[in-house]
């Protein structure tokens, strides 16, 4: 699969079928897209080309409100090729972009630069200066340039469309279940293991600190996860999210992670956590003989979680 960063960068494809989104989380609806441009290459012998923004234009345009991210961009090129996509453009998200008309950006970027014979997007798709394009305007643009344009309706899970912003929600409020069904699988975030208080060693249950390279949308709490090295397998885990209150008041949130049953040192290398189920809130306990009980009894329910 090929990478480009930015539509100036892209090779001289002979046609493309471009679908085009954030893609945060590479989600089932996404997912959908990505099918059906897969399905209009084929039939005209194109490349399955995604087309993708960072940052997200939130965080350019409105960064009060923008969201925590589901997914980094490298996991995001990692899921998009996972679904069968050819190639990623990743285009860099300027405000020169956000204020380019609609009808240039369709010409100049996805028809001019990026060769496109299909433009493939979701139902509720709008582009160009101040998200004034809609997909009706699209499909015009479509006709007159004889490229073929294909809007992908909702896709729904459950009853609830998927969306990044619902998968959001429901990872704020630790309903990991849900959130993976819309995901497609379960919801996972890279990072870099780093030095820590080492309390968890001084009591004989090591963890890793990691260090996310998303902010974390996922609600605090214990959770049983996988542990995968990048390059290694997935090895089964608890995971806590939180500010360890027993031992420190306001803490700062962190995750760390404690491998069952495996030794080893982890310092600065990158790892995946996915999180499987929800064990429990976090809590301040009266002693650390009271914590480490718990701990006990969150590892022989991660286990049994995690061996089934």
């Amino acid at each position: 699969m090929q990478v480009v960063y930015g539509h100036h960068n892209a090779p001289a494809w002979d046609e493309a079928a471009i679908a085009i989104g954030n893609f945060d989380g590479v989600h089932v609806g996404h997912r959908a897209l990505i099918s059906r441009a897969r399905e209009l290459a084929e039939a005209n012998a194109a490349v399955t080309v995604a087309l993708t923004f960072d940052p997200h234009p939130s965080a350019l345009l409105a960064p009060a409100r923008a969201p925590r991210l589901l997914t980094s961009i490298e996991r995001r090129i990692e899921l998009l090729g996972e679904a069968g996509v050819d190639a990623v453009v990743v285009e860099p998200f300027t405000h020169e972009l956000a204020g380019i008309a609609p009808n240039a950006f369709v010409d100049d970027v996805v028809i001019f630069a990026l060769r496109a014979r299909a433009i493939i997007v979701g139902y509720d798709f709008s582009y160009g200066q101040g998200r004034t394009g809609t997909v009706e305007a699209l499909r015009a643009h479509g006709i007159h340039a004889g490229i073929e344009v294909a809007v992908v309706p909702a896709v729904t899970v459950d009853g609830e469309v998927a969306a990044s912003t619902k998968i959001r929600g429901h990872l704020r409020a630790g309903d990991l279940v849900r959130a993976a069904r819309m995901l497609g699988r379960p919801w996972d975030v890279d990072g870099t293991v780093v030095h820590g208080a080492e309390r968890g060693r001084a009591l004989g249950i090591p963890t890793a600190n990691i260090r996310p390279e998303v902010e974390l949308v996922v609600a605090p709490g214990i959770y049983a996860v996988t542990l995968r090295i990048e390059g290694g397998t997935a090895l089964p885990a608890v995971a806590s999210l939180g500010t360890n209150p027993t031992f420190v008041e306001d803490g700062d949130l962190g995750l760390e992670v404690h491998v069952l049953d495996w030794s080893g040192d982890l310092y600065d290398r990158r790892v995946r956590t996915t999180f499987v189920a929800r064990l429990r809130d976090e809590r301040k306990f009266d002693s650390v003989d009271a914590l480490m009980a718990q701990i006990a009894r969150d590892i022989e329910q991660a286990r049994a979680i995690l061996a089934r």
